[in-house]
């Protein structure tokens, strides 16, 4: 099938995933800085014009790739009966994740920290593990007695094992190991809920 007949043929919805799966393809294999829409259209097989109109900037169009692309999150955060296995269950979400949306890293970089549109996406989709699935995993806690119910714990004791995750991730721009996540719930954050725990006791 010619570049030509996909233009005739594809319309709406079926045209618009199109174009942004040629723009994440892009993306992938050669970065932010090099994306051209020359490039994203030749893939599609179709012209300038018709993704300036959808998108008038680079970043709209990457923020929409993104946003196509982007893998759904489970409804609640992993249960593994303990709260050191959940903890570490979710950092490893977490990075798992991050690593499947590699690109945005290279991304990230090039808006050299400016508030746009795009990094507000992304740090809504780090709000849900890094607070309200933290919540829900010392809530269960709790329940086990692990925990004291009683005295909830302060948002940057809850937020702390998330937000050095994605320290790494993101400013350090490094992929955490396994011992890097255990060191943080071992060391770190563990220690410090066992500590308030004794407080109050």
């Amino acid at each position: 099938m010619s570049k030509e007949s996909t233009r005739k043929r594809r319309r709406g919805t079926e045209l618009e995933a199109a174009l942004l799966e040629a723009a994440w393809d892009e993306l992938v294999a050669v970065g932010y800085e090099q994306l051209t829409y020359e490039a994203v259209a030749d893939r599609a097989g179709t012209s300038r014009p018709v993704l300036y109109r959808r998108w008038p900037s680079k970043r709209e169009l990457v923020l929409a790739a993104l946003r196509h692309q982007a893998p759904s999150l489970p409804d609640e955060p992993p249960d593994t009966g303990d709260l050191r296995g959940d903890v570490l269950a979710l950092l490893r979400l977490v990075v798992r994740r991050t690593r499947e949306l590699a690109p945005v890293r290279e991304v990230l970089a090039a808006e050299q920290g400016q508030a746009t549109e795009l990094t507000a996406y992304l740090a809504s989709r780090n709000q849900g593990p890094g607070h309200d699935w933290m919540r829900t995993v010392l809530e269960r806690a709790a329940r086990r007695g692990e925990v004291d119910a009683a005295d909830p714990l302060p948002d940057r004791l809850v937020t702390l094992p998330v937000v050095l995750v994605v320290h790494d991730l993101f400013t350090a721009r490094r992929i955490p190991t396994d011992a890097d996540l255990e060191e943080i719930v071992d060391r770190l954050f563990l220690p410090l809920v066992m500590h308030r725990r004794g407080q109050h006791t």
